[in-house]
């Protein structure tokens, strides 16, 4: 059987739902090691996340990046101004 492959030229408003968490959490996954927070500051960053006002749909308001994918990467921290990570 063939994979479904994703289309890196189309728009969110083109993919399904369930491909786009797919490829998120792909993309995550397959992350070099070299770069990726490991699993603990991962989970502690999102937990920090999901307590703060500027989270909205999975998005940072101040900054627009999908806090998983920022989060994931182990030289990224919180956009905002005082920061939580």
């Amino acid at each position: 059987m063939m994979e479904q492959r994703f289309c890196k030229k189309c728009l969110l408003k083109d993919i399904s739902r369930d491909e786009y968490f797919k490829n998120v959490y792909e993309y995550i996954e397959n992350l070099d090691e070299d770069i990726k927070a490991e699993d603990m500051l991962y989970k502690e960053r999102l937990t920090i996340c999901k307590q703060c006002d500027n989270l909205a749909n999975g998005m940072c308001r101040i900054c627009g990046c999908f806090v998983e994918m920022r989060a994931a990467i182990k030289k990224n921290y919180c956009p905002n101004n005082e920061k939580k990570w």
